[in-house]
């Protein structure tokens, strides 16, 4: 998949069309409409202190970023001096699900660690510590701008980037510590930052509550609002010593009085990539070819996987699917809202008016435009290129998905590479080899019939490739005919593949058909990626030559700092309230049924005695929230914990291009319900006497 997420970042429609849109169409901009995911090394501390009235100081951003956590895919915080860290349950549903024990079964009874020795430790989980946030950007531009264009320029980078992260480890480095320094890109390559971190190895489980409750509604509720999910875990970092670790950087805890209307909150955490700082062109290209290709591939994958569970007795094969199948549906969901938001004119004619006004601003100064002013009309001429390639676009580029592509076909390309690539790669592509993942024989057969349709859809009946796809028959029996003759479902068959052992294997002769044009795709795309990179970074200087940090960078899964207010907003004729409460859960349970996406687990079925079910359990804001946000701390004007990010609604998926604060919302778990549900359903009260009092 990572090849349609590099091209979705490109453009297809001249910027002439651009300008032939109606005068109807513009709009204009708004000073955050491209967006507040503020970073630390540009905090906006006026901005924060004129706006909401309190000192938002060098020593207030500190508390806040080293109180603050990322785990992976996700955000987290410490919410005791102990270790203890709280985080969403989807972001650790996965690890949970590979922790239960014989007989157990984690994701849906759920777990509470009734003492610290009771704490499981939870595989590949670490959680990171921001210590700070440095802009190296002079240094790394100096070094590429004195190198030659292409190759050395590259070179110059990481030579610069290596330099940067062993000074910085250097001087943050203390006995005992694992210090990591990651170098992050901003601005399309324009600035670079460098983020040091303290890393926590022993992370163990503390409190995870059922799936059916921290997902209440699956599928049907996700990105909506209003939301009635307890989407939250707790675990505890521990140190080498095997003790908890001494976080003394930690949130306090705001489960007393909570947030209400009009009240101001943070949401600080590590946004994944938007494109808000693309072209209207590459949006054209978001819209047109990028949106609704991995749309088909998502929704087809999906669907396979439901069609597998429900025709599996295996209880692990259908656990182990429904974790991939949120995750694919986490993806594709959001996918028709930012259709709706490129297909609305209002929203592109405020991004036209966006690049507009920079356009302008470049070519009012005389040392820009000799720098910047043929960049966009380049930008244009390559999408024109990319363009040309999106029959194999469709067809190949999610041929090798880790997440939901066939196994045979993964099997077939990396052996195929491993034949015929050069010799000094043949290692490497036999290491990816090594890492497909097989799957279960009848959904291998839906994943790889789906694949084989995708070559059939895209170049048609006659064409060679479909021949060679399909023989003449479906893609079901096709599937079937060449599972039923390939040797690439065992290790040994893999071997005797990459060894040039199997040319007459159905797999490997599809491959011959179609590698040639796969890598000469491929090799296109990688050229004009590297070119569009380059055009991006300078854009990307343009931009902030002109504004400066008053322009936040798009996301890129590092360390930002939201701001927004608790609101209500209108929608589908009515209003939406900030706030849910545990009635709801009980009211979308009976509404729905128990047989249905609101079923709940066994102790919640009926009201467990002492839980208040006016506890208020979601809320939302307008802060800036974006994938990666989840887990999110969000926090008061005092750093208070108020909610855990987990969510946003339908009007805010359009915020990958635009942010629009007057009906885009997030969703948070109110710190409230958590700790109501802490002492009244799981019986917890040690956990929830240390979020309340800071300590063990």
């Amino acid at each position: 998949m990572r090849l349609l997420r590099a091209l979705c970042a490109a453009a297809l429609l001249p910027a002439a069309l651009v300008a032939q849109r109606p005068a109807s169409d513009a709009a204009p901009s708004g000073r955050f409409d491209l967006g507040r995911m503020w970073t630390f090394e540009y905090a906006p501390s006026e901005y924060f202190s004129t706006t909401y009235g309190f000192k938002a100081d060098s020593a207030w951003f500190n508390r806040a970023r080293l109180a603050a956590l990322r785990i992976p895919g996700c955000s987290a915080a410490f919410v005791s001096k102990d270790g203890l860290i709280i985080t969403n349950h989807h972001c650790v549903r996965g690890t949970v699900n590979t922790m239960s024990r014989k007989g157990e079964n984690l994701l849906d009874s759920g777990f509470v660690a009734p003492t610290t020795a009771d704490e499981r430790r939870m595989p590949n989980m670490i959680a990171d510590q921001l210590l700070a946030a440095v802009d190296v950007s002079d240094d790394v531009n100096k070094a590429m701008d004195a190198a030659a264009e292409g190759p050395a320029r590259d070179e110059a980078r990481r030579t610069a980037t290596t330099a940067a992260q062993a000074r910085l480890k250097a001087q943050y480095a203390t006995p005992g510590d694992s210090i990591m320094v990651q170098v992050v890109a901003l601005y399309n390559g324009a600035r670079t930052s460098a983020y040091v971190f303290r890393r926590y190895t022993d992370i163990r489980l503390v409190v995870a509550v059922e799936l059916g409750v921290a997902n209440l509604g699956g599928d049907w509720d996700n990105f909506t609002y209003p939301r009635y999910a307890l989407d939250f875990a707790v675990m505890r970092a521990y140190g080498a010593d095997g003790k908890p670790v001494s976080s003394p950087a930690h949130f306090a805890w705001g489960g007393v009085d909570g947030v209400k209307a009009g009240d101001a909150v943070f949401v600080i955490g590590n946004p994944g990539a938007t494109r808000r700082l693309t072209t209207i062109s590459q949006l054209e290209f978001q819209r047109d070819v990028a949106l609704p290709t991995q749309e088909r591939f998502l929704a087809s994958r999906i669907a396979a996987i439901k069609a597998f569970r429900e025709g599996s007795k295996d209880d692990d094969a259908k656990r182990d699917a429904l974790v991939t199948m949120l995750s694919l549906s986490n993806s594709w969901k959001p996918i028709p809202g930012r259709l709706d938001g490129l297909r609305d004119p209002a929203i592109m004619g405020r991004r036209a008016d966006i690049e507009k006004k920079l356009a302008e601003a470049i070519d009012a100064n005389p040392r820009l435009k000799a720098l910047y002013s043929k960049l966009f009309a380049r930008m244009t001429e390559l999408q024109v290129q990319r363009n040309k390639s999106n029959t194999a676009l469709a067809a190949f580029s999610q041929m090798t998905s880790t997440s939901a592509g066939s196994a045979t076909l993964q099997s077939a390309y990396w052996a195929w590479r491993a034949q015929h690539g050069p010799a000094d790669s043949a290692a490497g592509f036999r290491q990816r080899l090594g890492r497909v993942r097989a799957l279960p024989r009848d959904l291998e057969r839906r994943f790889l019939a789906l694949a084989l349709d995708d070559i059939a859809r895209s170049y048609g009946a006659n064409h060679a490739f479909t021949r060679a796809a399909l023989g003449g028959a479906t893609p079901e029996k096709a599937a079937d005919a060449m599972l039923a003759a390939t040797a690439l479902g065992d290790t040994a068959g893999v071997r005797r593949a990459a060894a040039g052992e199997l040319a007459a294997d159905p797999a490997m002769k599809l491959m011959d058909a179609v590698m040639p044009s796969v890598l000469t795709f491929e090799a296109e795309q990688a050229r004009i990626a590297a070119e569009e990179n380059a055009l991006s970074a300078q854009i990307g200087r343009a931009r902030f030559d002109v504004y400066g940090p008053m322009i936040p960078p798009d996301g890129s899964s590092s360390p930002r700092i939201a701001d927004g207010v608790v609101q209500g907003y209108e929608y589908n004729g009515t209003l939406a309230a900030p706030f849910t409460t545990f009635y709801g859960v009980y009211d979308r349970n009976r509404s729905h049924g128990q047989a249905s996406d609101w079923e709940l687990p066994n102790r919640w079925r009926t009201p467990p005695v002492g839980l208040d079910l006016g506890t208020p359990l979601n809320f939302i804001s307008t802060a800036d929230s974006y994938g990666g946000n989840s887990g999110s701390p969000a926090v008061t004007k005092d750093l208070r914990l108020v909610g855990l990010n987990f969510d946003r609604n339908i009007n805010a998926l359009v915020r990958d291009y635009i942010y629009l604060p007057e009906r885009g919302r997030n969703v948070m778990v109110d710190v409230r319900a958590i700790q109501a549900a802490l002492t009244a359903v799981y019986h917890a009260e040690r956990v929830a006497k240390e979020l309340v009092s800071g300590k063990m």
